[in-house]
């Protein structure tokens, strides 16, 4: 495609997302199984979502929203990051210290590669083609060339690291240091942090989302409530809004311009539009408790959420047992399926 189309298709996205309103509930992708969940990753390409499920990750069919397999054997899993053009990804497996590297087409694993200390966030880097795995108790990144499997660098971060964003044409990949509230700026040519930039007037920074066209970081903040918009060149905080109890997962759409930030103890997510240095909450949609994580399909536009029902508590207990195969894949979207 021609760069000079982008701006015209550009703005008829954003018209068009306008004109079909505010985002609504759609349905619900029954999953069911034991366990808690963690981070979600849609391959839009492939149209399937990956949901980390208790000792598995749950693969999604989005074109008919029901679940297609299972990869098992992933331990405490987090996370999973797809590297497409290899047809393998990579789950991180909290309770084994490990990332298992799995074949896309037959689900299997293939291999497991020994990281830091609890794996909890991971990510594909294009650029260098490496998966960075980041470790929450050791405070450290351990990055795998994804084509050999192979760990090449070991990357101390001063912080508990949450969850990152990569740009690879600025060789770097970004990782909120949630116990520091500071964005750690990680270059991926040298394999080291170039920068610790402070988050204030945001406090704890869980999820974290990236536009790559305009530069900007956008940063779910617990401690504070509030999204933050960074430049991701130079570090500056730019703009705030408040937000819901609980975030910790965020997303952002290229086609609206729009910035998510899923909050669980609300249940909500706030929806915010960027508009250069501007943000505007558009949305706050009602969801369920616990729906804290979350991901985004750029070509449909469509969100989802897991969540799952739980008992009422028992006295002196915050929340109560899960509900047996109530685990579930709540979708939203703009204008009508």
């Amino acid at each position: 495609m021609k760069k000079i189309l982008l701006p015209a298709l550009f703005s008829l996205a954003v018209a068009v997302c306008r004109a079909d309103g505010p985002y609504h509930f759609i349905k619900k992708i029954p999953v069911g199984g034991e366990g808690g969940w963690d981070a979600l990753t849609v391959d839009s390409a492939a149209q399937r979502l990956y949901v980390s499920h208790g000792t598995k990750v749950v693969v999604i069919d989005l074109a008919k929203d029901a679940a297609a397999g299972e990869i098992t054997n992933t331990p405490g899993v987090h996370g999973f990051a797809v590297a497409p053009e290899l047809k393998r990804g990579f789950s991180s497996n909290g309770r084994e210290n490990k990332v298992s590297v799995v074949d896309l087409k037959t689900l299997q694993t293939l291999s497991k590669v020994d990281t830091g200390t609890n794996p909890d966030a991971i990510l594909f880097e294009p650029g260098q083609n490496e998966i960075y795995a980041f470790n929450g108790r050791s405070q450290s990144a351990t990055v795998i060339d994804a084509k050999s499997g192979k760990v090449v660098a070991t990357i101390p971060l001063g912080g508990k690291p949450e969850f990152a964003e990569a740009d690879p044409e600025a060789h770097r990949v970004f990782n909120n240091l949630e116990d520091k509230s500071e964005v750690a700026a990680i270059d991926t040519q040298t394999h080291s942090v170039v920068n610790h930039w402070p988050i204030a007037p945001g406090e704890e920074a869980s999820g974290i989302a990236i536009d790559l066209k305009n530069h900007r970081l956008f940063l779910g903040c617990g401690g504070s409530k509030t999204m933050v918009m960074m430049d991701s060149a130079n570090g500056k905080v730019l703009a705030t809004v408040p937000i819901g109890e609980g975030v910790d997962g965020s997303a952002f759409d290229p086609g609206t311009q729009l910035a998510f930030s899923s909050c669980g103890q609300s249940a909500t997510v706030t929806i915010v539009r960027e508009d250069g240095d501007k943000l505007t909450v558009v949305q706050t949609l009602a969801t369920e408790r616990g729906a804290r994580t979350m991901a985004i399909d750029p070509k449909t536009h469509k969100i989802y959420l897991p969540s799952a029902k739980f008992e009422a508590p028992a006295e002196g207990q915050r929340r109560g047992k899960m509900v047996p195969d109530s685990f579930k894949i709540l979708v939203y979207g703009m204008g009508k399926e």
